[in-house]
């Protein structure tokens, strides 16, 4: 369950998900800019988005929470602007990322036909 009012942070750059908590925290000092131990949460995924890791601290020590899923992928959130490298999203996205599962199986668009004018 997610502290009520907890910020959280996701990195927007894939990670190599075999990174442990100090890598990871690294990572959110030097891209994010916060201190992992600042009772944030931090969401990193691999980058086919099969799997994730949230870094946090809970006051006593670092947790990792790690998910892999079964089928399908993580819906990571685009990037708000170009070059940005970390996401602050809501304690309901966290919920509907952690969630969600993209499923589209749908078949893709058919080519475009070119027109032709003469």
């Amino acid at each position: 369950m997610i502290p009520h009012g907890v910020e959280v942070f996701v990195a927007l750059d894939p990670v190599d998900l075999r990174w442990g908590f100090e890598r990871l925290a690294g990572v959110v000092s030097e891209k994010v800019g916060r201190d992992a131990r600042g009772g944030a949460l931090f969401v990193f995924f691999g980058k086919r988005r099969h799997a994730i890791k949230v870094l946090f601290f809970d006051g006593t020590g670092m947790c990792l929470f790690y998910k892999r899923l079964d089928r399908g992928a993580f819906r990571i959130p685009a990037a708000p602007r170009e070059g940005a490298t970390a996401l602050a999203i809501e304690e309901r996205a966290l919920d509907d990322l952690l969630d969600g599962i993209d499923l589209d199986t749908a078949a893709p668009a058919a080519p475009r036909r070119r027109s032709t004018t003469h």
